[in-house]
């Protein structure tokens, strides 16, 4: 199958109302460019999420940070379920993310995972203003990496991510995924989740 060029204003998503741009050309490729994230550009994505909203202020967020080539990298393949595995490879980094459960080891913060994922949020517009894609993943076996990489019992790996620029060759997909990557971005209509006044 003869596949067309690609970059990632073929993806911009077709809103109904006007957004800021960077949220509309915002995807998760599954390839990556042949380019490496310097640690400066690195400095800069978790500089974003230093500075995101948290509750608080207790910024709970923790990541274990990759880098292609290494002991480390492979270790964080070997926690990602089957599907990820496929195309994870040719990212240039990988990051575990995670968050401290407890205040003071002592008293639930119910509010942690929210901010891991407003952390991430920052991050990601963060990385799109630097033509750096990330590729946020569920699939993750958190028991294995907790394991692996001997996280503390006050901490959960909630999700992982993949970190590279955007223009990878899409040919180096497997096919299935290929026709994955070249396919119309959907979302639901907002009337299937705002609400006005009460619940529907």
């Amino acid at each position: 199958m003869e596949l067309p060029e690609m970059n990632k204003y073929d993806k911009v998503a077709k809103t109904d109302y006007e957004i800021y741009p960077l949220l509309s050309q915002r995807y998760s490729p599954r390839v990556f460019k042949d380019k490496k994230i310097t640690a400066e550009e690195l400095h800069q994505l978790f500089e974003a999420v230093r500075w995101s909203a948290s509750s608080n202020n207790i910024q709970p967020w923790r990541f274990i940070l990759t880098k292609k080539g290494s002991k480390a990298f492979n270790n964080v393949v070997d926690c990602l379920s089957e599907f990820n595995q496929k195309w994870v490879k040719n990212a240039p980094v990988l990051v575990l993310c995670g968050y401290k459960k407890t205040v003071d080891k002592v008293k639930e913060n119910f509010h942690a995972l929210h901010d891991l994922g407003l952390c991430l949020g920052n991050m990601t517009i963060q990385a799109q203003s630097m033509d750096i894609a990330l590729h946020h993943m569920a699939g993750l076996d958190w028991q294995k990496a907790h394991e692996v990489f001997k996280v503390p019992d006050d901490f959960h790996i909630a999700t992982a991510l993949a970190i590279g620029y955007y223009g990878g060759d899409i040919t180096a997909l497997p096919e299935d995924l290929q026709k994955q990557e070249l396919a119309k971005r959907e979302r639901k209509p907002q009337s299937e989740f705002v609400f006005k006044d009460s619940w529907k």
